[in-house]
C-alpha cells in the first residue's frame, strides 16, 4: 500500500519561511522522481517543484523560482519543499506526488499523490 503524507503547512505571515515534508511508504522511493504541486479553490492544480530520484536535478515553476528549494532524503523516504519569502498568492493546498518520468511538470505524469497540507499566507 503506497502512502504519501504531507506535513508542515500552517498559517504564516508574508515574508516568512515554511518547510513542508512528504513522508512516503509502500514504494521504492529512490526509483521515483518526486514533485510538489499546489491548488487553491477554483484553480487548476499547478506545478511547483520536482526532484530526480538521486536528488541531482531539480525543476521549479516560475512563480517560486528563487524562493523554493526541493530536496529529498532517500534513507528516510522523505521529500521536502522549503518556501521562503512567502506571499499571499502562495496560499494553497500543497501536494507531493511520485513519478516514473523525468521531472515532469504535468500532474498526469504522476501516479501517487498525498492528501495535501494547507499553507495559508497572510499579509
Amino acid at each position: 500500500q503506497v502512502q504519501l503524507v504531507e506535513s508542515g503547512g500552517g498559517l504564516v505571515q508574508a515574508g516568512t519561511t515554511l518547510k513542508l515534508s512528504c513522508a512516503t511508504s509502500g514504494l521504492t522511493f529512490s526509483m521515483y522522481d518526486m514533485g510538489w504541486f499546489r491548488q487553491s479553490p477554483g484553480n487548476e492544480r499547478e506545478f511547483v517543484a520536482a526532484i530526480t530520484w538521486s536528488g541531482g536535478n531539480t525543476a521549479y515553476a516560475d512563480p517560486v523560482k528563487g524562493r523554493a528549494a526541493v530536496s529529498r532524503d532517500n534513507s528516510k523516504n522523505v521529500v521536502y519543499l522549503q518556501m521562503t519569502n512567502l506571499k499571499p498568492e502562495d496560499t494553497a493546498v500543497y501536494y507531493c506526488a511520485s513519478s516514473r518520468g523525468y521531472l515532469p511538470r504535468n500532474p498526469t505524469e504522476y501516479n501517487y499523490w498525498g492528501q495535501g497540507t494547507q499553507v495559508t499566507v497572510s499579509s
